[in-house]
């Protein structure tokens, strides 16, 4: 093992002679691409990773792992950094490239309603592209709630044609038939697709990271004739970024695809079971995707709260703000005025 983990840190540490080396983490709503960040975070190869984050809620960091926190940045003992993209794409890149600790690899997770594209021109048609080395594109697929409805969504279609690799996630949920089903609906979207199944998105770092798989040549002609739409559709993109799950805006792309977000937020706790049966028997159909603290009248604990397609968990800790509820949910055609009225029906 030692030879093999030796290998892949002298070919990473290679690809900087050609630029910083990066890799694009996409995939629909609640597949689990935080989960694979968090993977990447736990490497053990002593590389030094940045990644680029929607916002840093989501990225389970313990607390000893941490050396200091400003607004948009983490810099954690094993030489990582996390850094939200607040300030646009490009800033943030920058703000790593400029840093005086050499960082190894650079990693960026998109939105789940996000279609790839823009920000793979970020990469290869500004001037990005002599300072970085656009390495591989990921695509997380959730193999329990993965459906061809999903891919009505413009976005979500793309996220499978444009990655270099489909991690197809939670494979313990399902049988082997659903499996095959799955392999063969992605390979008839992508001619030659590669596939990895995982549980917890637990792939070995080699097979991921260092790979050299995106064909830059072939989005040429795609930047020729997507000049104009990209410096539209970036800043779009930054503004979802910004404000996506903050404040309930949601960009021209989540509109265009149905999609939208609402946000909840209230000074009162939830009824437990009022909350519950919301959650089973009241939630809108085509909510995908749900996240937040949550404060329940009978406990003195903060619930995270995550909802991925048919499945939620909550997982309890302290406070350290007073406390009070904050969702959001992400779904097609979702009518705020009806989610609110269930919610505040759920309040004490």
């Amino acid at each position: 093992m030692e030879s093999i983990t030796t290998s892949f840190k002298e070919t990473i540490l290679e690809l900087p002679k050609k630029g910083m080396p990066v890799t694009i983490i996409t995939g629909f709503l609640g597949s689990g691409k935080t989960t694979l960040l968090n993977q990447i975070l736990q490497n053990k190869q002593d590389l030094k990773v940045a990644v680029l984050v929607n916002e840093f809620g989501d990225i389970n960091i313990d607390s000893q792992l941490l050396i200091s926190v400003d607004q948009d940045m983490l810099e954690l003992s094993n030489g990582c950094i996390c850094c939200t993209i607040n300030d646009g794409l490009v800033d943030a890149v920058y703000r790593i490239l400029e840093r005086e600790d050499r960082i190894d690899y650079l990693v960026i997770e998109t939105t789940g309603v996000a279609d790839p594209l823009p920000i793979i021109l970020t990469f290869l048609g500004t001037e990005l592209r002599d300072l970085t080395n656009l390495d591989s594109i990921l695509t997380v697929v959730d193999a329990e709630a993965f459906s061809p409805e999903h891919f009505q969504s413009e976005a979500a279609l793309k996220q499978i044609t444009y990655g270099d690799i489909t991690i197809l996630n939670k494979t313990d949920l399902v049988d082997r038939e659903k499996l095959q089903e799955l392999e063969n609906y992605i390979h008839e979207v992508k001619t030659g697709a590669k596939i990895l199944n995982t549980t917890y998105c637990q792939v070995p770092l080699p097979l991921i990271l260092g790979v050299g798989l995106t064909q830059k040549d072939k989005y040429n002609l795609e930047h020729e004739e997507d000049t104009h739409k990209h410096e539209h559709h970036d800043h779009a993109h930054d503004h979802d970024h910004k404000h996506h799950h903050h404040h309930g805006h949601h960009s021209h792309h989540l509109e265009n695809d149905g999609f939208v977000s609402v946000s909840f937020q209230s000074d009162r706790p939830f009824d437990v079971h009022k909350f519950e049966e919301f959650l089973t028997e009241k939630m809108p159909q085509d909510v995908f995707r749900a996240k937040g603290f949550l404060w329940f009248s009978d406990s003195e604990s903060r619930h995270i709260f995550q909802l991925s397609g048919p499945r939620y968990n909550l997982h309890a800790d302290d406070w350290s703000t007073p406390p009070k509820n904050q969702l959001v949910l992400i779904g097609i055609n979702l009518g705020k005025s009806e989610i609110h009225s269930l919610l505040n029906e759920c309040l004490i």
